[in-house]
């Protein structure tokens, strides 16, 4: 059976290639491409902390805030830059006290559009029975179809 990206359920996620077929160090595109969702991220939602985690096995998390976790998964040059709510036990513990998660939600649906904007390069535009995807690369705003 065949497989995609892994990125935590609920995400909003922006899709990139970290090969970009040339005979790169995708270890250092990686290196380079999770410096730049730090630096990108801080610098445009502030709220963002540095975080050292993980979402199961394969979602790495870079950062954080009160409502939010924002990370990375990567699956054969493939990267899922995420944003989504936190689920973690101090979150919900704060939760039961002051309730978050609709203002979690409502946050994540303001800023969701401006991330795509900075992070996205593919677009996914289906999946197959078998767990692969299919992605292509979204047209520029400057061009019309016919």
């Amino acid at each position: 059976m065949g497989r995609s990206v892994s990125y935590p359920t609920g995400s909003v996620v922006a899709f990139r290639l970290l090969d970009d077929g040339e005979d790169e160090d995708v270890d250092w595109a990686y290196e380079c491409l999770v410096d730049e969702i730090i630096d990108t991220t801080k610098g445009v939602f502030p709220s963002f902390e540095r975080f050292d985690g993980w979402r199961g096995r394969e979602d790495r998390i870079l950062l954080r805030n009160a409502f939010a976790d924002c990370g990375i998964s990567t699956w054969c040059g493939l990267a899922a830059i995420w944003l989504v709510e936190r689920d973690d036990a101090r979150y919900w513990g704060a939760n039961f006290y002051n309730p978050r998660t609709a203002r979690a939600r409502h946050w994540l649906g303001q800023v969701s559009g401006r991330f795509i904007e900075l992070f996205g390069e593919l677009r996914q535009v289906g999946r197959f029975s078998n767990g692969e995807a299919i992605f292509e690369r979204p047209r520029s705003a400057g061009a019309t179809g016919s």
